[in-house]
């Protein structure tokens, strides 16, 4: 067999990761390829033999010290040749002495463990049809009508590492729409859903309490039609759960959050709903 050779998707080429994603089941938004380019331009990476490509992943570095690694993907009648792991160490090594997170699939774990990943808790997928709708607070607003840095602000609070590119495209594409609660004058809670190869996905769901978190994801809901949505929450946030559950949503698969270092804390009593299993 020929040499696997490794080298950078562009921007316009990360699609194929993207529709490889899609054929594992993992059902990417739409508009996934042109908002996952945003933040590291070079961490996307294919690997080919004879030009035709076999392997992706990604590990998309965010600033100098935090990365993110998704998209690891070996076609079928090419696993078990090491091709999955010489494109994972050039993922690994294009972040440098960065802490990388991943959400990996849980069976996984043991293998993620090897390469320094250690687990800090599980995210699970909720999905379904929401029966019915609640209407929105008048507090509820367009996400962008908000003033950009306190989205950025409080984004800060759940992520660990900064991303206003990455958030003013997600925010703004087209066929996105974000909504945001406003208690006194404050932003209590805010969110997007987009549209998805089955339904939509709704995440971020940043809120300081469930009632909050529910206002925004009830206003969000509006942009589905009646479609099937998922929201992808933090086991560790009880009242996520609960929320996903009086929706009707039921769990449809499980990824396990590891990293390889420590990472600044985080609020995740207020992540209501995961931006991307992708990305983080």
């Amino acid at each position: 067999m020929s040499d696997l050779q490794i080298r950078n998707l562009c921007p316009g080429e990360i699609a194929l990761a993207i529709d490889w994603a899609a054929a594992e089941g993992w059902n990417p938004g739409l508009a996934d390829a042109a908002c996952f380019a945003i933040p590291d331009a070079r961490g996307f990476l294919v690997g080919e033999i004879d030009g035709e490509p076999v392997a992706t992943v990604s590990c998309v570095n965010y600033d100098d010290r935090f990365a993110f690694l998704g998209f690891y993907i070996v076609r079928a009648r090419f696993r078990g040749a090491g091709h999955g792991l010489r494109i994972w160490n050039a993922a690994i090594a294009h972040a440098g002495a960065r802490v990388i997170g991943l959400d990996g699939v849980v069976a996984q774990q043991e293998n993620y463990k090897k390469s320094g990943f250690q687990l800090a808790y599980a995210n699970i997928r909720y999905g379904g049809i929401v029966a019915g709708s609640v209407q929105p607070s008048a507090d509820v607003v367009a996400l962008d009508k908000v003033p950009f840095a306190l989205v950025e602000a409080d984004d800060a609070s759940v992520f660990p590492a900064a991303r206003s590119a990455f958030l003013r495209a997600w925010i703004n594409t087209q066929g996105h729409a974000g909504r945001a609660l406003l208690r006194e004058g404050r932003l209590a809670a805010w969110g997007v859903i987009r549209p998805c190869r089955t339904g939509y996905k709704i995440g971020p769901i940043v809120a300081d309490d469930r009632a909050a978190a529910e206002q925004v994801v009830q206003a969000l809901l509006g942009s589905a039609g009646g479609s099937e949505v998922f929201l992808d929450v933090p086991a560790v946030n009880p009242a996520a759960i609960a929320l996903a559950e009086e929706l009707g949503l039921k769990p449809v698969f499980e990824t396990a959050r590891m990293y390889t270092g420590p990472i600044p804390p985080l609020r995740l009593d207020r992540v209501f709903g995961v931006t991307s299993f992708e990305l983080g």
